[in-house]
């Protein structure tokens, strides 16, 4: 078969980048019988591409061209022309990016990675409202397979009339590089970004990552301590320095190990997730976890958790004494369940539905 593949998101290191680059590398070592087509559409960052494709071994070739993403959404998910098949060629399956929905004349697969856009428009800015709509509506028409990380989000696909034999659940995995940092490593970050002492950690700062509930809560566990917490990602809301929340933007990746290995607890009580990795990452390097109890969240953690309401500000400090006080169990817990999910198995699941096209 050829497969063609998007790879469009790769370069901008969120978390679907991450998802792409491991997909396609553990694809490419897995299948020795069929062909790749790695396309990738981008004007600034078109460069990037051959960095990101380098360390890929199998049978592939790429097709990169410095076309907008915008250019490319528009294209593809409103006037729905352009058939991919003239900028790759002659393709058996595609499988489409996060952000496009190309037509196609191949077996198409899709991944949704989760539904905020559609289910939970107010939490979202209306420019990612409209080309997640504009991409669904194409979805629901043509797609012959849609894979998604969870049975949470195979339920919300359910419930928007999506056909159960087209949804197919294969969970995503941690990066390689997600292991518990060494002590040294963990105090060079910290004198890094000036924090002293114990610290929480809370990542991301979207609106469905529930941050300001996140500190409500901090500031009822942190009376009498000599505690911090340190939010990832850029802020957007004002908060008085003696309050003890240490905003450190965005980090490089290869720094998050450090971030949650040094926590005593992650804090990640989100209104909504198609999958919940960072629960996983926080497993991976050995440090207690406290989240939500709804969509995937409790689906992914198990028993490795502190679940908690996310609406209540009492239940996540309670959540957060639970955790600091049981919190060798709960690594404990958590270093078994993320050995449940690999790259590998993703691959492997992944090739399955597309030799579906077989039929």
């Amino acid at each position: 078969m050829h497969i063609g593949i998007d790879i469009s998101p790769i370069i901008y290191e969120t978390g679907v980048s991450w998802y792409v680059y491991h997909l396609v590398k553990n694809l490419l070592l897995l299948d020795k019988a069929n062909d790749y087509i790695l396309f990738g559409g981008s004007l600034r960052r078109y460069s990037d591409f051959k960095k990101k494709t380098v360390g890929f071994r199998g049978s592939f070739r790429t097709r990169f061209l410095p076309l907008p993403p915008t250019l490319l959404g528009f294209m593809w998910n409103t006037l729905h022309t352009l058939p991919v098949e003239s900028l790759v060629g002659p393709v058996d399956v595609f499988h489409s990016s996060d952000w496009t929905q190309p037509p196609t004349k191949s077996f198409k697969v899709t991944t949704i990675h989760d539904l905020t856009p559609i289910k939970y428009p107010e939490l979202s800015h209306p420019r990612i409202v409209s080309v997640h709509t504009s991409r669904f509506k194409w979805i629901k028409k043509e797609a012959d397979a849609v894979i998604v990380p969870s049975q949470s989000t195979k339920k919300d696909l359910l419930e928007l009339d999506i056909s159960e034999s087209k949804i197919f659940v294969i969970p995503e995995a941690t990066d390689p590089m997600m292991k518990p940092a060494g002590r040294e490593e963990v105090q060079k970050l910290k004198r890094r970004y000036r924090i002293s002492g114990k610290f929480l950690l809370a990542v991301g700062i979207a609106e469905r990552k529930n941050i300001e509930r996140v500190i409500e809560a901090f500031e009822r566990v942190r009376a009498g301590q000599d505690l911090r917490l340190v939010i990832v990602g850029e802020q957007r809301v004002y908060i008085e320095p003696s309050r003890g929340v240490i905003f450190v933007g965005h980090v490089p990746f290869h720094e998050l190990p450090a971030f949650y290995t040094g926590a005593e607890a992650f804090i990640y009580p989100s209104l909504y997730e198609g999958f919940g990795l960072p629960i996983l990452e926080a497993y991976a390097c050995g440090t207690p976890v406290v989240t939500s109890n709804l969509s995937s969240m409790p689906e992914i953690a198990r028993d490795g958790a502190i679940l908690v309401d996310p609406y209540s500000v009492d239940a996540i400090a309670e959540g957060i004494n639970s955790a600091l006080q049981g919190a060798q169990e709960l690594i404990k817990k958590g270093k078994e369940r993320v050995k449940d999910f690999s790259w590998r198995k993703s691959a492997e699941m992944t090739l399955a539905v597309y030799q579906k096209s077989l039929g």
